[in-house]
């Protein structure tokens, strides 16, 4: 293996780190080099312009909602959660958004107890669909997750069950927020529509 700064003149460094004479690599294994290199060094960039963006847009927006609070002498303070503003025209909108991350504690497990019970006490053949809903529910993904949409859905069902009912508390109380996240979406209004389009700043969609 080597290091940028040991490489002798004359002599490259490949993938796995071994020096390779310049006048062994094939033109177009250079030009091949030289088009990635280039178009790397062009995307660091862009991505750094974007990430610069982004924070000029979270503080131009906080800045705007605290100035529009300030028209009704209320100061905020932290996450401005949540909202949308339009252009004047309405040709433009701009959405943000926090996404909450949400996992359940240790008390979900009692709470599948609860509904297991449930499922026992209840007569051969009554409900299964509600059967179905439990075990889609807990099912979890490739990386061991329990989808929190699903779980939280089998509070929604109208079951008077006692032990039931106590099974969902246990549910909501095991909800814990960890984390969140800010985002920011871009729209223009499609022609005199009241309909709107994305602005893409994914380069895939572009």
């Amino acid at each position: 293996m080597t290091t940028e700064n040991a490489i002798p003149e004359g002599y490259r460094a490949d993938a796995k780190g071994c020096l390779v004479p310049e006048s062994m690599i094939k033109p177009i294994d250079r030009a091949r080099d030289e088009l990635v290199q280039e178009l790397a060094r062009q995307a660091k960039g862009v991505s750094d312009s974007l990430r610069d963006f982004k924070a000029k847009v979270f503080a131009d927006i906080n800045a705007f909602v605290d100035l529009s609070a300030e028209q009704y002498d209320v100061k905020l303070g932290g996450k401005k959660g949540n909202l949308t503003l339009f252009s004047f025209d309405g040709a433009f909108k701009v959405q943000v958004a926090i996404a909450e991350h949400m996992v359940f504690d240790e008390r979900l497990q009692a709470a599948k107890h609860l509904i297991d019970e449930c499922i026992i006490d209840w007569s051969q053949g009554s409900r299964d669909e509600i059967k179905v809903l439990v075990q889609s529910a807990f099912q979890t993904d490739k990386e061991g997750k329990i989808n929190t949409g699903r779980v939280l859905a089998l509070r929604r069902l109208d079951i008077r069950d006692e032990k039931w009912q106590k099974a969902m508390q246990a549910i909501g109380e095991s909800l814990q927020v960890v984390g969140s996240k800010e985002y920011v979406r871009f729209y223009e209004r499609i022609g005199n529509t009241d309909q709107y389009r994305p602005i893409s700043l994914d380069v895939a969609a572009v």
